[in-house]
């Protein structure tokens, strides 16, 4: 057992709305997914909490905060950075209790990454520029035009379960920096992180309702009631596109300013010029890490003839060189997935594949333990070859730990399979052909490209 299994004391997460921790008469329960134990009692927030957060929220934007001086602003931002980093242990403890995560993952990127998001946008704020220009008037006086930049108001940040602390500070932070107000649902099945937060910013003198945290769901719950609530001026989403659709509908009534980064199915083109070894660890990397849990993982590989064979074995012995143990273990290279209902669905896939006619280069299935270990949502590292680009498992997010590998022979075939998806959220590119590496990443259909 390590020091940093699921044993622990099962915390109580409450609301978090004005400044004051609330209780709810109703309560879900937490589980750990690395052994299936219980880490957490969730209060989860009624209407009426909601309206309250809200309410708080608009009160604070138009009382201290609203008032208060940019460079006070951003040395607040600071102070939430420290403290998050003086709380390290915390943070780090909670983070891998929700996730199962590797210790050895979290503290070296969703805790330290938590806290510079705070530094990074209150640099950018202290520095960001605002247009102006003059412009010639009919009777020749002339006249200057500027840009005044206002908060949007109270923001309304949705975050996801993946790296629960790291892409909810990339949303509150920017959102803080420009004076906004937040009333922030962190997914159901990571609900510490974002509650540690609101001890820090009380710590570091962020004025009541600045920043509320609501737990919840979302159909009939938390998550429903604040994207439909006339009380807030904009949402921010992180996860899966069904879901996004959902609040596009709840928003469109009154119209709100959205800002999305929903699901991928992310293509990774291999040209036989690239660094061999580096091509195979970068996408090992990419397909692998936080046990595929993550919206830019490539989950379609594209390699062209030549070395397709020997990259296909190179990636499988990647691929079984992951080491699935106890957070806590040094050894431990890749945790469980979130919970035993995502389990399912990731092994609904493995199971698709196999129908579809998929060659299972490793993988495809649970790993056994023979402790507490198999009580928790543990999959297998999964590769696949021998699909048609038309098979579901080849089009469809999976968000596991999982690939198809597909060979192509010309540059242009790579990019209209790499292309053709509803998707469009990134793509990687490996050569060392630096021409080819612009041309190939600028044909993506895709918001970011990596060569």
């Amino acid at each position: 057992m390590n020091t940093l299994s699921t044993a622990a004391q099962v915390q109580e997460r409450k609301n978090y709305i004005d400044g004051r921790f609330v209780a709810s008469t109703r309560q879900f329960k937490k589980m750990s997914p690395v052994d299936g134990s219980e880490v957490a009692i969730v209060h989860e927030a009624d209407r009426g909490m909601v309206d309250q957060a809200v309410s708080a929220a608009r009160t604070a934007l138009k009382g201290p905060w609203g008032r208060m001086p940019l460079q006070e602003r951003v040395d607040l931002l600071r102070n939430i950075a420290a403290g998050i980093e003086r709380r390290f242990d915390d943070f780090l403890a909670a983070e891998v209790a929700d996730t199962g995560k590797p210790v050895s993952l979290a503290s070296h990127l969703d805790i330290p990454r938590g806290a510079a998001n705070f530094r990074v946008f209150a640099d950018i704020v202290r520095t960001y520029g605002t247009e102006s220009y003059l412009l010639d008037t009919p009777d020749g006086k002339g006249a200057v035009n500027y840009a005044l930049r206002k908060p949007l108001g109270v923001v309304g940040v949705i975050s996801p379960w993946n790296l629960p602390l790291l892409l909810l500070t990339w949303k509150l932070a920017p959102a803080l920096a420009c004076g906004n107000t937040i009333v922030a649902k962190p997914s159901e099945e990571t609900p510490s992180t974002a509650t540690l937060l609101a001890e820090v910013m009380h710590d570091a003198g962020v004025p009541p309702g600045v920043y509320n945290v609501i737990h919840g769901f979302g159909p009939d719950s938390a998550g429903e009631f604040l994207t439909m609530h006339p009380g807030v001026d904009g949402i921010t989403f992180t996860g899966e596109t069904a879901t996004g659709s959902a609040i596009m509908r709840a928003v469109a009534p009154t119209v709100k300013p959205i800002s999305f980064e929903l699901g991928g199915k992310n293509a990774g083109i291999v040209f036989a010029d690239c660094d061999f070894d580096a091509a195979v660890a970068g996408m090992a990397n990419a397909i692998f890490s936080n046990c595929g849990q993550v919206c830019l993982a490539p989950e379609r590989v594209y390699v062209e003839r030549p070395i397709f064979e020997r990259f296909v074995a190179a990636l499988k012995q990647k691929a079984e060189g992951y080491v699935m143990g106890w957070p806590g273990d040094s050894k431990t290279s890749m945790g469980p997935l979130i919970s035993k209902l995502h389990r399912e669905k990731v092994l609904s896939y493995y199971e698709l594949a196999r129908k579809e006619g998929a060659t299972v280069v490793t993988g495809g299935g649970v790993p056994k333990f023979g402790d507490a270990r198999d009580s928790g949502s543990y999959v297998q590292p999964t590769l696949w070859t021998g699909l048609p680009e038309t098979s579901r498992t080849v089009k469809e997010e999976i968000f596991g730990p999982c690939a198809h590998i597909a060979p192509f022979e010309k540059e242009e075939e790579a990019i209209a399979m790499a292309n053709d998806t509803r998707y469009g959220l990134a793509s990687t590119v490996w050569t060392t052909h630096l021409s080819r590496g612009h041309r190939v990443a600028q044909a993506m259909e895709v918001g970011i490209s990596w060569v």
